[in-house]
C-alpha cells in the first residue's frame, strides 16, 4: 500500500483516514514542526500533495 501513495492519494477516500484522524495528524504535524495550521489550510488538507503543500507553506512563513 505504501508504494502506491503519491501526491494525489485522497486521505479519505484512498487511506480512510477519518475526520478526527486528520484532526490528529494536523496536531502532530503542528508539534513536530512548531507551527500553527489554521483552519483555512486545514481545509486544503484533503490529499497528500496538499499536506505536503500546507505545511511547506507554513514552515517558509516560519523561517
Amino acid at each position: 500500500m505504501l508504494a502506491s501513495i503519491d501526491d494525489h492519494t485522497d486521505l479519505i477516500k484512498d487511506l480512510k483516514i477519518n475526520s478526527a484522524n486528520l484532526v490528529d495528524i494536523i496536531i502532530d504535524a503542528e508539534a513536530k514542526y512548531d507551527i500553527e495550521i489554521d483552519y483555512d489550510s486545514a481545509d486544503k488538507m484533503v490529499n497528500v500533495g496538499t499536506c505536503i503543500d500546507v505545511i511547506s507553506e507554513k514552515l517558509n512563513q516560519k523561517a
